[in-house]
């Protein structure tokens, strides 16, 4: 009787090899985010902890975020105290894992290699205050990873000090406003390098949407045609007035579609307009804002964390919605949106 590496041998000569053993997985997969920054380096050996919350000039780079095979949509998963977890583990946790520069030669052929110029998807997260570089691109890994997007995500991560301190807000807020120049000089390079026909969505949380805002501004004031596909503002902690006289009329231009995620559950907003004596765009207690032209949702059903300010990428009704709205090309009344009226103005509300 033949030996069973006898017969293995003569299968694998016939063509016919046996089904090799499956290596061991490693329990997570690998997205690759691109990133623009003008924090200062750090001059660590972690890639987590290339960039600091200091000031620095424009840089881009690509870096590698794991998604656990455990993962579930929403879930930005970290080492807990009460796990006895000291460090992370790409099996279990979203981490960074890998972080380099590139020129911008690169940088452009990184967003380009895969398809043809009017095939290409980007994603672009501008993320809010009390953000560190390491957790910027890890919520766009997460972001990229639930949404399924075709395309290319993008972490526009700016010196935000990752403190939930009244100093680090303050600090924050002057910073949000000096990397204004850097972030219109990065969208505007990066329209051009995308190549004619690109489809390129931006996406901004928090104080990072007084950034964008302030940007976009700027921009349509040197181009009336729309450059960007989708505009996203989740949760925008900037003034309820100013974004509903000055701000908002000024942008729809820049974008097919203009969508604002607000919440009357939102704490950190709630603490926020105590600061500044006036409410916040992304509050949706009454006046709602309602802008013709601007798709206002209401996101005060959803199930929330403590602070009730991340929902945007924490609640999968919302990740579903943004899905729709932004791989789908959806307009809010072909997704699962209730139609709501306030003072006789339209607006949405998230549904179960």
């Amino acid at each position: 009787m033949r030996s069973l590496l006898g017969w293995m041998a003569i299968l694998a000569l016939a063509g016919c090899a046996a089904v090799p053993t499956a290596p061991p997985t490693p329990g997570f997969v690998k997205v690759e985010v691109l990133y623009a920054t003008d924090r200062a380096r750090t001059g660590s050996a972690r890639p987590a902890e290339m960039y600091g919350k200091g000031r620095g000039t424009l840089e881009q780079g690509v870096a590698e975020v794991s998604i656990p095979h455990t993962h579930r949509a929403g879930e930005l998963e970290s080492p807990s105290w009460w796990s006895f977890e000291a460090s992370p583990d790409p099996a279990k946790h979203v981490v960074v894992m890998s972080a380099r520069a590139l020129d911008a030669e690169d940088f452009a052929r990184a967003i380009g290699r895969t398809t043809l110029p009017w095939q290409r998807n980007v994603l672009v997260f501008v993320h809010g205050f009390g953000t560190s570089f390491e957790d910027a691109v890890r919520r766009t890994g997460q972001i990229a990873y639930d949404l399924k997007f075709p395309g290319t995500p993008i972490a526009y991560t700016w010196p935000s000090q990752g403190s939930l301190s009244p100093i680090g807000y303050t600090a924050d807020e002057t910073n949000a406003e000096w990397t204004e120049a850097h972030l219109k000089q990065f969208l505007l390079d990066l329209k051009r390098s995308a190549g004619s026909g690109a489809k390129i969505h931006l996406v901004a949380h928090s104080m990072g949407s007084r950034a964008l805002t302030k940007v976009l501004r700027s921009i349509a004031a040197d181009n009336k045609e729309a450059i960007f596909n989708q505009v996203v503002l989740a949760a925008p902690d900037i003034d309820r007035e100013v974004f509903v006289r000055d701000i908002a009329p000024a942008i729809l231009t820049t974008a097919q579609r203009t969508t604002l995620y607000a919440s009357s559950q939102d704490k950190a907003l709630k603490l926020s307009e105590e600061i500044h004596n006036y409410p916040r765009a992304g509050q949706s207690d009454p006046p709602l804002v309602l802008v013709r032209g601007l798709d206002t949702v209401d996101a005060s059903g959803v199930d929330t964390s403590a602070l009730g300010h991340s929902y945007f990428a924490e609640e999968p009704l919302l990740l579903k919605d943004v899905f729709m709205l932004i791989c789908q090309n959806r307009g809010p009344a072909d997704r699962n949106l209730r139609a709501m009226t306030y003072s006789g103005a339209p607006y949405w509300a998230l549904q179960r």
